[in-house]
């Protein structure tokens, strides 16, 4: 074997623990942030989780400036409205609070709200050494708050930004999109829907199982992905059951946020099929990926079965690859994951459209096997 030349990052500051939302106000202090602009969505903006950090950062003399406009999979209008405010609000900082979409949203209007205009957020696509054209010095600090346990991006250096003309999703990326700290506060995830638990804790599985697989090199996100999968194999469903139970709660939060460290080891063909289903469709991303999740697995087997025959000997799943394919299908049937697309709304004449956008996609380079116009629509049809 040749030895490879590989970079390798790992995240911010995590506080992590029950109640840790409390110091929100001191660590946007230490990150020099003295106005900020907490973005959220819509669903949260007038929960208890969202005006209690509002109460926080008012006592602290920080002001309760929000900005809600998020929608489930944002665009570039989203993220105009959200610079808008951020500007006319005289703000120097971004409070992310919330899950995928206000995470990814409020980074986005850290990113350019005070770039030059003549930069669009499509210039600085996850491509080479596109992210060098911004300012970096012009990058607003981030304080990330998650409050479900999927995404991951409270710990990532990118963002995802549908196009609301093409309906592509790009995975934005700059070093600076890192947050300054992350406060991963189980509590604030104890009053999701379900089917939110769901979806965000499946999602957490796909990342851990696509690093996994991943072809490349990173033996020390190979060991986070195993271990987050034994995590959201062994709580998601007591979360699910159980949504007051504290400790299944922060064992799912650590998973999500081990999910997006271990995926720079890539990820592969759930996310480039579940990314264009998303943008099209408006479906939410971690109940997408579940959806196509086992037929991916069939698609991969002949690159991937021993690799998951090793993993299903730590998990403690009898059988390797078909035990492993078995867990999954249960947990899906537990928690109510739609068992097709089509089931989801997707509509077999747009197919080809979406084989286009899935080989478009960035994740599909780091699928075990190649994906190829033949195969990737095959893989939809069977999806279907």
């Amino acid at each position: 074997m040749t030895v490879p030349s590989m970079n390798w990052n790992y995240p911010t500051a995590i506080k992590f623990g029950p109640g840790r939302v409390r110091e929100l106000a001191t660590h946007c202090a230490a990150a020099g942030i003295t106005k900020p602009l907490l973005v959220t969505d819509k669903a949260l903006a007038a929960l208890p989780i969202t005006t209690g950090a509002l109460d926080i950062l008012d006592a602290a003399g920080l002001g309760r400036a929000i900005f809600s406009d998020v929608d489930p999979n944002p665009n570039e209008a989203n993220m105009a409205a959200g610079i808008e405010i951020y500007k006319a609000g005289g703000h120097d900082g971004v409070i992310c609070f919330g899950g995928g979409s206000a995470l990814d949203l409020g980074k986005m209007i850290a990113l350019m709200a005070n770039q030059s205009p003549d930069l669009s957020v499509w210039d600085l696509e996850d491509i080479g050494d596109w992210y060098t054209r911004a300012d970096a010095s012009k990058i607003a600090p981030i304080v990330a708050v998650p409050t479900t346990a999927g995404t991951g991006s409270e710990v990532g250096r990118a963002g995802v930004l549908t196009n609301a003309t093409t309906h592509k999703k790009k995975i934005i990326f700059h070093p600076k999109l890192m947050p300054t700290v992350t406060l991963c506060d189980p509590e604030l995830t104890m009053g999701m829907p379900a089917f939110i638990t769901a979806g965000t804790g499946m999602d957490a599985l796909a990342h851990c199982l696509e690093a996994y697989c991943s072809p490349f090199y990173h033996p020390m996100s190979q060991g986070i992905a195993l271990e987050g999968m034994r995590l959201v194999f062994e709580n998601l469903v007591t979360a699910y059951k159980e949504p007051t139970n504290l400790q299944a709660r922060a064992h799912m939060m650590s998973a999500a946020a081990m999910g997006a460290v271990a995926f720079q080891k890539g990820l592969g063909a759930i996310h480039s099929l579940s990314h264009p289903v998303g943008a099209v469709y408006g479906t939410h991303h971690g109940t997408t990926n579940a959806c196509v999740m086992p037929m991916v697995l069939d698609y991969n087997r002949s690159a991937i079965e021993g690799r998951l025959t090793q993993a299903s000997a730590y998990l403690g799943i009898e059988g390797g690859f078909d035990g492993f394919k078995a867990a999954v299908l249960d947990l899906r049937q537990v928690l109510n994951i739609p068992k097709t697309l089509t089931e989801m709304g997707v509509k077999a004449a747009d197919l080809e459209m979406l084989t286009d956008m899935a080989l478009e996609d960035p994740s599909c380079g780091g699928n075990p096997i190649e994906m190829t116009r033949e195969n990737t629509r095959a893989l939809f049809e069977n999806c279907m």
